[in-house]
């Protein structure tokens, strides 16, 4: 019964039924997850499978086989989900991977991927800790003294701003040499994240997922 449950709870975060209000009448995430918590499946469980659902929809995005709007409503699946689990991890019954800081870089105003970039990493299992758009560095530097072994996001959509994030990078490892940072946007490759030593890049969410799971493996 509780691997139907799982399966279930999979399947309703994928295609972003929230609950039954917006699901039809049929029991939609936010329901799955109290009732399979309330029949003692253990919490880790119910939260591995939220991030199933989420990855599912991760990876046809990257495929082209999903869209914004598709990733959205399985954001908002999910968080229904999480709510349920909020008190397992503040007991530490159930324990993030991480911590990610992630905000898109000063000079730019675009937000789109970075929140779905926040979601999917969310929906895996991390801390999120979004700063907006138009970030400088030194709130970067501020929210990293607060966060000890958290890993970075920047993010940047135009050409003429991904030079930014080699100025926020570098104020960051001035103060945190070894601190993780991975870096997104439409304009950026593997060779310029390389040159201004970023730790990875990823050209999606689900990719960002993967390569944060790389860096804390």
């Amino acid at each position: 019964m509780n691997e139907e449950l799982l399966s279930k709870l999979s399947e309703l975060t994928e295609a972003g039924k929230i609950n039954k209000a917006l699901a039809k009448g049929q029991d939609g995430v936010d329901e799955v997850t109290k009732q399979a918590l309330d029949e003692g499946v253990a919490p880790d469980a119910v939260l591995e499978a939220l991030v199933k659902g989420m990855s599912a929809i991760g990876e046809k995005f990257a495929q082209g086989k999903a869209f914004v709007p598709n990733m959205l409503l399985a954001a908002r699946a999910m968080n229904a989900g999480m709510a349920h689990l909020k008190p397992f991890f503040s007991s530490g019954q159930v324990k993030r991977k991480g911590t990610f800081i992630i905000g898109t870089v000063f000079g730019d105003l675009h937000d789109i991927g970075k929140n779905l970039v926040a979601m999917m990493v969310e929906g895996s299992g991390w801390e999120v800790i979004d700063l907006g758009v138009d970030v400088k560095p030194e709130k970067f530097i501020n929210a990293v003294s607060q966060h000890p072994g958290c890993v970075v996001g920047l993010s940047a959509l135009l050409t003429t701003t991904m030079g930014n994030m080699e100025v926020v990078l570098k104020s960051l490892r001035e103060k945190y040499p070894t601190l993780k940072i991975i870096i997104g946007g439409a304009p950026i490759s593997q060779n310029f994240a390389e040159t201004i030593g970023a730790n990875g890049f990823a050209t999606n969410p689900q990719g960002a997922v993967e390569l944060l799971n790389e860096l804390v493996a």
